[in-house]
């Protein structure tokens, strides 16, 4: 037998180790789990270049928990290590030995689907184990060899009885990880890190009933067997060519991924490189709909089938951190626990190698059929709108398929909607305005009568519009984009004509007097000659100072808007028989009531009319039409 020390840079790597280095102890087990993968696929690659000459069977790792015993054991039947190997490869620190291997054979070995340079993989285990085993047997004609160390740099190598190929790794739980005992809680650590893993993994067995012969006595007994359970799904749907998949098949793995999702996804994204960069992958668009407060992390991270983490921040762009599904790139650079990125040049190029592919797919499901697009329009707006502001590449691309809908449930692509609309909605300085409303209900009577003078109306509704239509007014000068009840309809496309005013300017002035005289401090008060059948009383609100608020309480726009009250005009149209009534009362009592009725009734159409208020314009009513 042999002892002697561990090869370490520091006295005592363990207490570093379980400290530290690790932020998640439940890790060791994907470690290691990861570890026996590396050893089967390493084999795997021998014998397929002719290095090995072995069976390579149908080899699978097992996990057994052992309570009574307190011990964890990770079996793989790979290519197993020697005494000499185990001298190099544990107790030099050199680790899996991955990154050697792929060094050694980096022509034939880039596609072998090894974990590899993880770094302190092994020792992971001491994270949870006082002390850890390992007996393997090479697939070389050589003994066994038994390693044990208990948590110091001391340990011991000596032969081992062993006769089949593989490693198996025990565990010794340590007092103050008990719980990793528990079957339950095994069984949940590997589904969560290793349920898509290359090679199957048996974690216990169950029972099965065989299917009754067809020749069976009537008092037969169906047999059951125990056969092992395989927790894990070793050919993921991503690791798959496109054209091997149907759309059923894409549904499927939704479902695999979100078992609690009940709701199929829209349409997926299938991602496959391998230049500059190797990375794989299926996003899926849920339905989102118009809230923001959308859960994100919901992008699952893997590096070669090994779950890494559902933080993609980074990778993925942001905006597109509200999709689901799976991401496995082997040159996404990770910190020494897997749990984190680092800083690197690749991780931007697969950014923006994703935001392509996404923008690619979008515009050829937008080519390929129109009127499905549109119908899934609403529930991922929010998406593109919000790539539109943060992605510069998304944008460039969005024009070829971003719709634009109206309130009639017509869509139109922004150089669609130009030429629509230039005719009839581009105003006597040249300028293309395009009218659209936030809420059909609430803004009914602007939209009718906009409509009534022939204008299209957008419904643009989601949270972020203000931003968006910043954005476009700024790239595109001749046009802008004006909400319906910002002015009164007239003023929203201004033409070369102007309605003459039937009250004079001493007039205008005098019923200024009366109206500011009951009208709260909050509306501005605009006299307007407008057509004598027009509303005689329109609450608006300016749309700068109405977008600007909007953009600060969604994040940019001007700083501290956010928290201004709102603003509104009251347009009185001088033209109405209601304006000339409120003029030429000479009753106060009379005039006072004409004009909180007239504000009430305009504020009833802007949805503003609440509360005290509601219940007086009730009563004042009531009272009117006794």
């Amino acid at each position: 037998m042999a002892t002697g020390k561990i090869n370490v840079s520091v006295e005592n790597i363990f207490p570093l180790i379980k400290k530290f280095l690790y932020s998640d102890h439940e890790i060791f087990l994907r470690e290691l789990v990861s570890n026996g993968t590396d050893a089967t696929l390493k084999l795997k690659h021998l014998i397929s270049i002719g290095e090995a000459k072995v069976e390579y069977g149908n080899p699978i790792i097992e996990v057994k928990v052992d309570k009574e015993g307190k011990k964890i054991h990770i079996i793989d039947q790979g290519l197993g290590m020697t005494a000499d190997e185990v001298e190099k490869y544990i107790n030099q620190v050199a680790f899996s030995g991955a990154e050697e291997f792929l060094d050694k054979y980096k022509d034939s070995a880039k596609d072998s689907g090894i974990i590899g340079h993880f770094g302190l993989g092994f020792y992971s285990a001491f994270m949870v184990a006082e002390k850890v085993e390992i007996i393997t047997k090479s697939y070389k004609d050589e003994p066994a060899a038994h390693w044990t160390c208990d948590g110091s740099p001391e340990f011991t190598l000596e032969p081992a009885d062993k006769t089949s190929r593989g490693t198996e790794i025990i565990l010794h739980i340590a007092e103050d990880s008990l719980e990793f005992l528990d079957d339950s809680k095994i069984s949940g650590l590997l589904n969560k890190y290793n349920k898509f893993m290359p090679i199957p993994i048996k974690f216990g067995t169950r029972t099965e009933t065989l299917p009754k012969p067809e020749d069976a006595p009537e008092d037969y007994v169906n047999e059951t067997v125990e056969i092992d359970n395989i927790i894990n799904n070793p050919n993921p749907a991503w690791t798959k060519q496109p054209s091997e998949l149907t759309d059923e098949d894409y549904k499927n793995f939704y479902r695999e991924l979100y078992p609690m999702q009940f709701e199929d996804p829209l349409f997926n994204i299938h991602l496959n490189v391998d230049y500059p960069f190797n990375l794989t992958g299926i996003l899926y668009f849920p339905k989102l709909g118009s809230d923001m407060q959308i859960q994100k992390d919901k992008i699952q991270l893997y590096q070669n089938q090994v779950y890494v983490t559902d933080n993609v921040e980074g990778i993925v762009p942001e905006f597109l951190t509200m999709l689901k599904g799976v991401i496995d790139s082997p040159d996404i650079p990770l910190n020494v626990s897997r749990s984190g990125l680092q800083a690197d040049g690749a991780v931007k190029k697969i950014s923006n190698y994703i935001t392509r592919k996404v923008a690619d797919k979008l515009k050829a499901l937008f080519n390929e059929n129109r009127a499905d697009f549109e119908a899934k329009w609403n529930d991922i707006k929010i998406v593109l709108e919000y790539g539109m502001l943060s992605e510069d590449k998304f944008y460039e691309k969005a024009g070829a398929f971003v719709l634009y809908p109206t309130v009639d449930d017509k869509y139109f692509t922004l150089e669609e909607l130009k030429e629509k609309l230039k005719e009839n909605q581009t105003d006597k300085d040249g300028k293309l305005v395009v009218l659209y409303a936030g809420n059909k209900d609430a803004q009914h009577s602007y939209i009718e009568a906009a409509k009534d003078k022939g204008y299209e109306v957008l419904l643009l509704d989601s949270p972020i519009i203000s931003h968006l239509i910043q954005k476009i007014e700024n790239d595109n000068k001749d046009v802008t984009f004006v909400r319906v009840d910002s002015d009164h309809i007239d003023n929203l496309i201004k033409k070369e004509e102007n309605t003459i005013s039937k009250l004079s300017d001493d007039e205008k002035a005098a019923l200024k007097t009366s109206l500011e005289a009951y009208i709260p401090k909050a509306y501005s008060v605009q006299l307007e000659a407008m057509d004598s059948k027009a509303a005689p009383f329109i609450i608006t609100q300016p749309e700068f100072m109405r977008r600007m608020k909007e953009m600060s309480q969604t994040g940019g726009g001007m700083f501290g808007m956010g928290n201004m009250p709102e603003m509104y005009n009251l347009v009185v149209n001088t033209n109405s028989d209601l304006a000339s009534s409120i003029l030429n009362t000479e009753d106060k009592t009379h005039q006072e009531h004409l004009v909180k009725q007239a504000l009430d009734l305009a504020k009833l159409s802007q949805n503003l009319l609440k509360g005290e208020a509601l219940t007086a314009f009730v009563k004042r009513s009531f009272e009117m039409i006794k």
